[in-house]
């Protein structure tokens, strides 16, 4: 593994203290943001502003134990990066439901079944990668972005009375314009604490204009053990669905997560280590177990976190000790837990409209790294909007039966489940060989091109892979044509899985040469024969694996690329 040139310290670097401290704080900083969820949480069940605290406190108990379990790795359980979980918006929404149905019992019991889900999920990652392809994982990132930005808008409307209270609309919208303003046209820690800053001010105007008040600081103590008395669990066979995709999502974000780490971490990365990835979603999803049972909301890895680590290059892992050390000495301070509950629902609302647009490009981006042929699209498209339906009719599938608001209660779930359901079937008749028969002659390059152009959209494959197939493909059959000498047609054939895909060309004539060694500068201008041996080179060169062999006078070359 070797660091690129801007990584300050790689993943197994032992930073001086000094760094270890200050980056530990700006993550924890960062991290922070997200303790509005608990709180939204506990004002959901009109908990009283102690439980609220306690609730901030014991989730900030569970971070700093996942924390612990993601960059230590031991055994089987850790990625060993710095993705640790926070909060997370991908339990919100489903647990909003339960706090509905069952109270803070049912949040917590959901929570436990979720991560126990996301621990099955994590053994069974490779065997499911088929049917979770990424262009699904990025649907449903889009779809938590716009949930969540769609919760934000409701906060910022119903602080103002959901009929334009100016004044209460006013901080929501001032409160979105700083972080704006500080993320796009201010650097470094302007820049990294933008959404903090922005909560902060939001906060003081809503203070200066008479929304809140800090009077009820005064009736929590500076330090204290985190109260239990909302401490019970319950389950609903009914919320399995919607927290099954929560589970899902999870899953997907970590696995995005650990991936970004290991590139950011190594130069040379081809591909993602499903080990790895594997062992991340077995910590993550042992953290939500242990949030739920500790009283606490659902954790899930940090992308704002992965994606500071890599703006700083400040990667170690080591980091996370202290990440972890900060996380439970505020455990200790109810007044940090009281502050976010007095935290005005416009200021709230502010910090996840902005969030939520981040999380919407990215899914934008996860989708849009695959070729789609017209199946795939019709499976995003027709998922996207029937899972929006969802937020625009509300009176519609508030009226359905309560067993079939689970289903259809949340764009995310319904968007999800539409979409692993179309894909399913979709896959029927999916061919996952395709051949072509190129006549002897003049290279149509255009013709192989949208072969494999054609191939990759139907399978999904990634750009990158089937690029570099398009590349050897049109260079292996024009040294073939011209130095080979074949006497029959060339027949190319292309097949693929979720992991590989292998392009063969065969014909009768002479082999074609594949050096492992770069011909010198002299073979290369004496003779053809030299230009023949660099082609062949620069081919071994784009693919993962090459083989060229020769066989009752029928050749055949085959390169195989990781996917």
């Amino acid at each position: 593994m070797t660091p690129p040139s801007n990584v300050a310290y790689a993943v197994d670097d032992k930073p001086p203290a000094g760094v270890l401290i200050l980056a530990g704080l700006q993550h924890v900083a960062l991290m922070s943001m997200d303790l509005v969820y608990p709180v939204l949480l506990a004002q959901a069940t009109g908990a009283s502003p102690q439980i609220a605290a306690a609730m901030v406190s014991l989730t900030l108990v569970a971070m700093a134990v996942g924390t612990l379990m993601q960059v230590i790795g031991v055994g089987p359980v850790g990625s060993r990066f710095l993705c640790q979980p926070s909060t997370s918006v991908i339990y919100l929404v489903p647990s909003l439901l339960a706090a509905k149905l069952g109270g803070l019992p049912l949040v917590f019991g959901m929570t436990m079944a979720a991560g126990a889900a996301e621990v099955l999920l994590a053994r069974a990652l490779k065997h499911m990668r088929s049917l979770l392809p990424p262009e699904i994982s990025g649907l449903v990132v889009l779809l938590i972005g716009v949930a969540t930005g769609i919760v934000g808008l409701r906060s910022i409307f119903s602080a103002a009375g959901g009929h334009g209270d100016l004044q209460d609309l006013g901080i929501g919208f001032a409160t979105i314009l700083v972080m704006l303003v500080l993320n796009i046209w201010s650097r470094g820690m302007l820049r990294l604490l933008s959404v903090l800053i922005g909560m902060v001010a939001g906060y003081a105007m809503a203070v200066l204009t008479g929304r809140t008040s800090f009077g009820a600081l005064d009736e929590s103590a500076l330090i204290a053990l985190p109260q239990v008395s909302h401490l019970g669990w319950s389950f609903e066979p009914s919320l399995l669905i919607p927290f099954g995709v929560a589970a899902i999502a999870a899953t997907l974000k970590v696995t995005g997560n650990v991936t970004t780490s290991q590139k950011a971490n190594d130069n040379d990365w081809k591909r993602p280590d499903l080990q790895s990835i594997s062992r991340g979603v077995l910590a993550d999803g042992l953290a939500t177990v242990v949030a739920g049972g500790v009283g606490a909301s659902g954790l899930s890895s940090s992308t704002s976190a992965v994606g500071l680590a890599a703006a700083t290059g400040v990667l170690s892992r080591r980091i996370g000790y202290a990440i972890a050390a900060m996380l439970l000495v505020l455990a200790f301070v109810p007044r940090l837990g009281m502050l976010f509950y007095l935290m005005p629902r416009a200021v709230a609302g502010a910090a996840l409209v902005f969030s939520s647009t981040f999380i919407v490009v990215n899914g934008l981006e996860i989708i849009t790294s695959r070729l789609l042929d017209a199946r795939k699209t019709i499976v995003i498209g027709l998922a996207l909007v029937l899972g929006l339906a969802v937020d625009i009719f509300p009176a519609f599938f508030q009226s359905l039966p309560a067993e079939m608001q689970t289903l259809f209660g949340t764009s995310m779930a319904f968007g999800t489940i539409t979409a692993l359901g179309l894909n399913a079937i979709f896959r029927i008749g999916v061919m996952k060989r395709t051949s072509l028969v190129l006549p002897v002659g003049p290279l149509d390059g255009d013709k192989l091109y949208d072969f494999m152009e054609v191939a990759g959209q139907r399978w999904g494959a990634r750009r990158d892979v089937i690029e570099r197939a398009q590349f050897n493909l049109a260079q292996s059959v024009e040294t073939i044509i011209v130095g080979c000498a074949p006497q029959s047609p060339l027949q190319v054939d292309a097949t693929f899985d979720e992991f590989n895909l292998e392009v063969r060309v065969s014909y009768l004539g002479a082999a074609l040469a594949l050096p492992e060694q770069r011909p010198s500068k002299a073979e290369i201008i004496a003779s053809e024969e030299g230009e023949r041996k660099l082609a062949g080179y620069m081919l071994r060169r784009y693919a993962d694996r090459v083989t060229s062999t020769h066989k009752a006078g029928r050749s055949t070359v085959l390169f195989h690329f990781n996917h």
